[in-house]
């Protein structure tokens, strides 16, 4: 799919819900997703997420609401006819077939000649970097090669839309990373709208263009991660993305990023306590309890820390310039 076309493949949920029996998992949500951006539903477990993943792809059909993707109504349609593909967090490879089996799957199950299927298979492995492997079973692929062959398999059925249900959570915190940059490089390549459900902050802020904060079935916020991090819109959203304290003032409710806290012994500034003090490389995180026993946090970076060290216990007083107080929606 070219750049031109992108505009054909946005993404537009309209009063979208999924009940399960009395359960409201999904209370109807409306979003808009543009062509060939990449957006991450991010929350807690049993936010939503998967369930509107799953009704996108026709996993799970809406109970009420309309899914439109590139113009066209698909809220009824089969998953084969939808014009999307999923990529599952366990990649779901089928055992018995070698790599260039599983990437053609779908093109045999459409009846497309083997000549044609493999030619296309090898193509799509080479994209992924999985042109040598093709012989192999999945059985003898690490857990990141598992996840590129997934990928391929599921761009061989050239979708609008890729859906990616955590496909990260399997590997190892530094393949996680590489992954990540190869996932955006090849949706930047493909040019078309990738929607990818995760728990992981960082995953998201890494990822997406347009990250989308679900709880409790509802959207708390949709908006690029920087603005998501830099304005929170509600408490809740402020304590999931971490990094904030929610703090109550006279005039409500703000947060102000544990970056922009400052510690002094004296002075002007909110009396606290340190609870407890990490050390994470290039900066250490100070836990601190106010006198209402709030749980605040300040980010000291490394070097001003271990010039004048703080000792859990120790009464402090935390201070913030008021530019860095942002309010926050009831």
């Amino acid at each position: 799919m070219t750049a031109s076309t992108n505009h054909l493949a946005a993404l537009e949920l309209v009063a979208v819900s999924k009940r399960y029996g009395d359960t409201t998992a999904v209370d109807a949500i409306d979003l808009k997703i543009a062509g060939g951006s990449y957006c991450c539903l991010l929350g807690p477990s049993g936010c939503g997420k998967t369930s509107t993943l799953r009704m996108i792809a026709g996993h799970e059909l809406a109970s009420d609401g309309d899914i439109v993707l590139g113009g066209r109504n698909i809220t009824l349609l089969p998953a084969a006819a939808r014009g999307t593909a999923m990529m599952f967090q366990s990649y779901a490879l089928f055992p018995h077939l070698s790599v260039l089996d599983n990437v053609a799957f779908s093109l045999k199950m459409k009846g497309v000649d083997k000549a044609t299927r493999h030619r296309r298979a090898h193509e799509l492995l080479e994209l992924v970097a999985m042109g040598s492997y093709a012989a192999r079973l999945p059985s003898q692929l690490s857990g990141g090669q598992q996840q590129r062959v997934a990928l391929a398999r599921a761009l061989i059925t050239e979708p609008r839309a890729l859906l990616l249900d955590e496909p990260l959570s399997a590997l190892d915190p530094f393949l996680r990373v590489r992954m990540r940059a190869e996932l955006k490089r090849w949706q930047k390549e493909l040019g078309f709208t990738f929607v990818h459900v995760t728990h992981s902050q960082e995953e998201a802020m890494g990822l997406a263009d347009l990250a989308v904060v679900m709880n409790h079935g509802r959207i708390e916020q949709a908006a690029s991660p920087r603005e998501i991090f830099e304005a929170p819109r509600t408490e809740f959203v402020a304590r999931f993305i971490g990094n904030h304290n929610v703090i109550a003032t006279p005039a409500g409710k703000i947060a102000v990023r544990s970056d922009r806290i400052t510690l002094a012994a004296d002075g002007d500034g909110v009396p606290v306590t340190v609870q407890a003090c990490e050390y994470q490389g290039t900066f250490v995180q100070v836990a601190l309890a106010n006198a209402a026993g709030e749980e605040w946090a300040a980010t000291v970076p490394d070097r001003d820390f271990f010039a004048a060290p703080i000792e859990p216990g120790a009464s402090l007083r935390a201070s913030w310039p008021a530019a860095a107080a942002h309010a926050l929606q009831a």
